[in-house]
């Protein structure tokens, strides 16, 4: 059982936690503490001072984020006092800090801004020269404006803290401050994997993803283009909260609704190609484990974990499968396939991908991803860009009639719709596996499944011995692969950018830290997926009539040399 403690918070007596800190006291006890630093297990670093509370004995006000609780500990969260002190830092914070609000991507969304309303500070009540900075727009995924900036270093303790990668941090001192990579290097010019973990994590304006919805707009009004779009499985479970829905809550049939009222030539489901991906990636497993080469086969669905093992472990770039992403994945069979099936040249086709991904705008780019002569995909958005559309065109989302995917690419299966959830991948390939080898009908892998950041199982198929792991994060990324250097044997990885896999994605709707501290969006986010997996009557890729359709009148079978051009690609060992 827990230890409590007593304590009295504005005059009334609670019992919490004994290892709380002040701030998750009052939580406990259903009481706000505003923040800005502050974000749970990541950045608990007491800078911001918007948590100032008076404690009773204590010299001053207190930081309630760091500040622990006490037997007998008296707090007030809202005198007078704490009032005009958090108001004076919101001002101090406004007086460096670049005010376009109005034309500003976090407008709205912004925590700085909404603090700043509910405590009617004067924007102007401090005024002095500013620093300024040139925006960073040197990588594909990631934009920098420093100079909207709050010093908060949430951003810094994502990158360093939660993934551990550490391209940014605190540079200069005092007024100078400022966040930017070492040496003043650009972002492009690091080991940056586009992850956009930092982006969620900013309560600002200061990192967002480079906007392509205005490539997207101009590619529906070129009469001269044929412009389709694919959403990924996790997009349904969360653009949602785009649109004031609670976290968990399944909108697939307005999203394809509201992508089909912006005018796509054609709206697809990427399960589809997530089931094609399993195949492929099934079959490379299988071939790989019987000749006990390249082992662990690694997954590849991920392009910020694609580009993290390019960089910090090069030497397990030939473990990678050789699989392209599902997104990659559909461009290509949508460029070859469907292009020859209906008459359309490549070049008059734009696909693009709604992702709930940054790093896949770098992937869009990548070498070895253009199986027609053209890229396989055009642009990639994130959900955030997507509900940006919807929001320009004056699409009420909520009101939307629940559409369906189109043909010929409407049929997924639940194996498919798990890719967005860590596990998935490995639960959809143990799946595919086991069927293959013994005619084992395993529907549920509980024990890949959940938000653990590494997870371990082991499996008999086919009278041999499988062990899988399973991490997300690059942070538990790189445990396993030091662990799997440190001579542990495992058969088959996967391995997620981001914690949580998908559903978490640096593109998926910013929350403020209020909700990303107390609430498990992972879990929420995962559990449309699960939910969708189950009621769906086809929960097997090898299951899937539209896959089987194309390996008839197509690709022959997995990993023919015709899959092996279109379908698959290579990676670059790229170093520090």
């Amino acid at each position: 059982m827990e230890n409590m403690v007593n304590v009295k918070i504005n005059g009334k007596d609670y019992s919490v936690p004994a290892n709380s800190t002040i701030l998750e006291a009052a939580r406990y006890a259903g009481i706000d503490i505003p923040t800005l630093c502050y974000l749970k297990d990541i950045n608990e670093i007491g800078a911001c001072r918007l948590c100032l509370v008076e404690v009773k004995g204590a010299r001053g006000l207190c930081a309630a984020c760091v500040y622990p609780v006490n037997e007998g500990m008296e707090i007030q969260t809202n005198t007078p006092a704490i009032r005009k002190a958090r108001k004076t830092n919101l001002e101090l914070v406004l007086s460096a800090h670049k005010k376009k609000c109005l034309t500003c991507i976090r407008s709205t969304s912004c925590e700085l801004q909404k603090l700043c309303l509910e405590y009617g500070v004067d924007e102007d009540h401090f005024v002095g020269n500013n620093n300024e900075y040139p925006i960073d727009a040197s990588t594909a995924s990631v934009i920098r404006d420093n100079e909207k900036c709050i010093l908060c270093r949430r951003c810094v303790a994502a990158c360093k803290n939660m993934q551990k990668i550490g391209v940014i941090g605190a540079n200069d001192r005092g007024f100078d401050t400022h966040i930017a990579s070492a040496f003043e290097k650009k972002l492009g010019e690091t080991s940056c994997i586009g992850c956009g973990q930092c982006i969620v994590a900013c309560p600002v304006g200061a990192i967002y993803e480079k906007d392509e919805t205005a490539k997207v707009f101009d590619a529906i009004s070129d009469p001269t283009k044929h412009v389709a779009i694919c959403a990924a499985p996790s997009i349904r479970a969360t653009i949602g909260e785009c649109f004031g829905y609670e976290p968990g809550t399944d909108v697939e049939g307005k999203m394809v609704a509201a992508m089909k009222s912006l005018g796509f030539d054609g709206v697809y489901d990427m399960n589809l190609t997530a089931d094609l991906t399993i195949m492929e990636e099934a079959t490379e497993f299988l071939a790989r484990f019987k000749e006990g080469k390249n082992l662990p086969l690694i997954t590849s669905c991920s392009p910020g974990w694609v580009k993290y093992c390019e960089h910090y472990f090069p030497e397990f770039t030939d473990n990678l499968s050789s699989c392209k992403s599902p997104q990659q994945m559909f461009g290509a069979l949508y460029k070859t396939y469907y292009a020859q099936k209906v008459g359309l040249d490549p070049k008059d086709i734009v696909f693009v991908s709604a992702i709930p991904c940054t790093a896949k705008k770098f992937e869009v780019k990548r070498n070895f991803q253009n199986a027609a002569g053209v890229p396989d995909v055009d642009v990639a958005i994130t959900t955030r860009e997507l509900a940006r559309m919807i929001q320009q065109a004056g699409i009420d989302f909520k009101a939307l009639n629940d559409e369906k995917f189109d043909e010929p690419f409407a049929i997924g299966s639940g194996a498919g719709a798990i890719f967005g959830a860590t596990g998935g991948v490995m639960e959809a390939a143990l799946r595919t596996a086991a069927a293959v080898l013994e005619g084992k009908d395993l529907v549920e892998v509980s024990e890949v499944r959940g938000t653990e950041g590494i997870k371990r199982a082991t499996y008999t198929l086919g009278g041999a011995e499988i062990k899988v792991a399973v991490a997300s994060g690059t942070a538990n990324a790189k445990e396993l692969l030091n662990s799997v250097k440190n001579g542990e044997k495992i058969d088959f990885i996967e391995i997620m950018a981001c914690p949580g896999g998908c559903v978490n994605g640096g593109g998926q709707p910013t929350q403020p830290a209020v909700v990303r501290n107390n609430v498990d969006l992972k879990a929420l986010r995962a559990s449309v997926l699960y939910t969708a997996d189950k009621n769906l009557d086809v929960r097997k890729s090898h299951e899937n009539s539209a896959v089987k359709k194309l390996y008839d009148e197509f690709f022959g079978e997995p990993a023919s040399h015709k899959a092996h051009e279109i379908l698959h690609t290579k990676y670059v060992k790229r170093g520090l």
